[in-house]
């Protein structure tokens, strides 16, 4: 994307239809949306599952929790595929927030002294398919420079403070506070020339789940 091209593909305010947090709510809406969208009465639908008018109606007010066996049967005269009955459902999104100075200061694999990195929050397995690791890194006086880590995935740099020169494969990017830098990180990349001390800038990766 070019500096005059500023149109995105995905719109990031644009907000998804509210889905129901309760699964026996969300199945039951489905089914009774579904049966008036095919003009099937309560009594037409029950006869060709095999279950009677009160159950179906329960089913359909979140009332009881149908078995699989019933999803599938409902699916199937609805002539729908068995996962559309859960579609309304809004599953448990992850969140975490992490106050200032809480993070999680680690060792990670390929430092050395003097490179402070702390871990700003974690989210597990999740829908996306993608884990994102976001550091606050801080190298001081210490710190022994060379372009070391390489591993899957795209990483975004935000320099807070400081100035260096970032090696990523055979360039070096001089970074000064304001400045991002987003990479392919299967090359290999790292703080080479520490202008200014100290330097600070949040390091993002993220990656597919299952590697």
């Amino acid at each position: 994307m070019t500096g005059k091209d500023k149109t995105l593909r995905q719109n990031p305010h644009a907000v998804r239809e509210t889905r129901e947090r309760n699964l026996e709510v969300a199945i039951g809406r489905q089914v009774r949306e579904l049966r008036k969208r095919q003009r099937l009465t309560g009594a037409e639908l029950a006869a060709q599952t095999g279950l009677s008018v009160g159950m179906l109606s329960k089913i359909e007010n979140g009332v009881i929790s149908p078995s699989l066996g019933t999803i599938s049967a409902l699916a199937h005269a609805l002539k729908v595929p068995l996962v559309q009955l859960f579609s309304g459902y809004e599953e448990e999104r992850g969140c975490m927030l992490v106050k200032s100075g809480e993070g999680v200061e680690i060792d990670r694999a390929g430092t050395r002294a003097g490179h402070q990195y702390h871990l700003l929050g974690h989210i597990g397995s999740n829908n996306s398919g993608v884990v994102v690791e976001p550091y606050m890194i801080t190298l001081d006086s210490a710190s022994d420079t060379f372009p070391v880590f390489q591993h899957e995935g795209i990483e975004m740099l935000y320099m807070l403070e400081g100035e260096m020169g970032y090696r990523h494969g055979d360039t070096l990017y001089r970074m000064e506070a304001g400045d991002t830098l987003i990479f392919d990180a299967d090359a290999p990349h790292g703080p080479e020339d520490l202008v200014r001390l100290p330097i600070r800038y949040l390091s993002v990766i993220t990656y597919p789940q299952n590697r």
